[in-house]
């Protein structure tokens, strides 16, 4: 059975996961500001108490985004770092993807909507269907206002977007049946990742770059006047 490390840290909530065979083990940390700190105490933990060294590993999973963009450079660098230095392989697992994956896990859906905060008055979003090969994406990662998530037929709703944007009109509707706790984690990062590692779908540690769905991190100040201009009149 190969072993994944998996980093994920992509939110406010920073997490390593180690998955040895059916063994899984998990540490978790809050506050973006600290991942840069504090995911290698984390990954040193999960190690020492696995018993196992890094280069014992077969690969490691890693949170791609979309999400914060100093979150997700963090885990990328890390990442990086400790594949070189082991010489081992890095698996990129999408954030929305590993939220699909949670909610199958928590709730059995296999037809998920995985809407993320992304500031500025936007989500990212994704939808995905589970099949026999794993999970596709029906909608593929996407940045939107929230009233612009339009999914295609009836899907499971997840995510902190639905409770961000409680006020709009679509997420009202998503949030009645929806997980609004679900969030991008290592746990479901390893499962994904050790799926995607069977496959062989890997590349190198300088192969691992964050999916930036979005290119800008801040709204101008005009922007912004537009953006509160709307919420008032909504």
């Amino acid at each position: 059975m190969s072993i994944i490390l998996a980093i994920e840290t992509s939110t406010e909530l920073a997490s390593a996961a180690l998955l040895h065979g059916d063994a899984l083990i998990v540490r978790e940390s809050m506050g973006v500001q600290m991942h840069a700190a504090s995911i290698l105490p984390m990954v040193q933990q999960l190690l020492a108490q696995a018993g196992i060294a890094l280069s014992q590993c077969d690969a490691i999973a890693l949170g791609i985004g979309p999400g914060s963009f100093t979150g997700v450079r963090t885990a990328c660098g890390v990442a990086q770092g400790l594949a070189f230095g082991s010489d081992l392989p890095v698996v990129p697992v999408v954030t929305l993807e590993a939220m699909a994956q949670a909610c199958l896990e928590t709730v059995g859906s296999e037809e998920v909507l995985a809407i993320l905060d992304a500031r500025m008055g936007e989500v990212y979003w994704a939808q995905y269907r589970h099949g026999t090969h794993g999970w596709q994406p029906v909608i593929t990662p996407t940045l939107s206002a929230a009233h612009d998530v339009l999914p295609q037929g009836a899907a499971q709703a997840c995510g902190n977007g639905l409770t961000v944007y409680a006020q709009d009109v679509a997420m009202q509707t998503f949030a009645a049946a929806g997980l609004e706790q679900v969030m991008p984690h290592a746990a479901q990062v390893a499962t994904l990742g050790h799926r995607a590692f069977a496959q062989g779908n890997m590349v190198s540690p300088q192969a691992a770059q964050p999916l930036y769905v979005r290119n800008k991190v801040a709204l101008t100040t005009a922007e912004r006047q537009v953006r509160d201009a709307v919420k008032g009149a909504g």
